[in-house]
């Protein structure tokens, strides 16, 4: 019988741990063994993923709390919900890497607090700090998007660490894939909260009619836009760069996977400049 997707999860852990004392032992053969059954559970872990989704049918709606759950956790706009779950709402929406301004925007069209984008500008340092000392005890961090040639932190861009490697590089295409990825998100979490009888705000049709006038085939002249007709120019724009970016995701991620620690694959390689100077000064 094939493995549960928690059964997977724990799986990882334990492999991930036994990576980490192969390192630090200098086993080269073991550390080449474990990532390489990592790399086969993942891929489990994936496949066991959409299989549940696929029997639950499309995800839930990420809803915006009631006026009974404001009032039990504090009044709106006043720090009732933590800004790292703030940004990991949004991120879930969005569903690839984004800028402080875009996840703020998104969580202010979809929820009733506001999320400050300023907030923002410490959070992945503080998170690395967490991971560095807790690991994999937390169910998600808020991490970097990776670039693909350095393997460094991408500037100015929040991912989630629930998503796989492929999904957070960073690539010449990333900045048109993920714009599209984006504008799914947006337009599926409309039709979402519209099926749920939740109406989305008008700040979330402004969000989508901004998506939708940069893809072609998307736009109408309603001042709402249809989020069948963005959800359809958006994928069908999508799939003709998949293939293209796809084998640079897949070399990139296995390099990173042979050279970076856990922590450096959540959150990047050092700049090389930091490396030399932590190291001592320029050799």
């Amino acid at each position: 019988m094939a493995a549960s997707v928690e059964e997977l999860e724990q799986r990882l852990a334990v492999l991930r741990a036994g990576l980490r004392e192969s390192r630090r032992a200098g086993d080269s053969t073991a550390s080449a063994r474990i990532r390489k059954e990592l790399r086969e559970v993942e891929a489990d872990w994936e496949a066991a993923l959409d299989e549940e989704e696929s029997r639950q049918g499309a995800p839930a709606a990420v809803l915006p709390p009631t006026e009974a759950e404001q009032r039990s956790v504090g009044r709106p706009g006043h720090g009732a919900v933590p800004v790292r779950e703030q940004v990991y709402q949004s991120l879930t929406i969005l569903g690839a890497p984004a800028s402080p301004k875009l996840i703020s925007s998104v969580y202010e069209a979809f929820f009733s607090e506001p999320l400050v984008a300023t907030k923002l500008a410490s959070l992945r340092r503080d998170e690395e700090r967490s991971f560095a000392v807790q690991g994999y005890s937390r169910p998600y961090y808020i991490c970097a998007a990776i670039n693909h040639d350095r393997l460094t932190a991408a500037r100015g861009l929040l991912a989630a660490s629930v998503w796989s490697l492929e999904q957070r590089l960073i690539t010449p295409l990333s900045s048109r894939t993920d714009f599209l990825r984006h504008a799914i998100g947006t337009a599926e979490q409309v039709q979402r909260l519209s099926g749920a009888g939740h109406p989305p705000s008008e700040a979330a049709w402004r969000l989508l009619r901004r998506f939708a006038l940069t893809i072609p085939g998307a736009h109408s002249e309603s001042s709402r836009p249809d989020p069948d007709r963005v959800l359809s120019a958006a994928r069908a724009e999508a799939a003709v760069h998949q293939d293209e970016g796809n084998q640079e995701r897949i070399d990139a991620a296995r390099r990173a996977r042979e050279q970076l620690s856990d922590v450096q694959l959540l959150f990047g390689a050092r700049e090389l400049h930091n490396a030399l100077r932590s190291g001592g000064g320029v050799l």
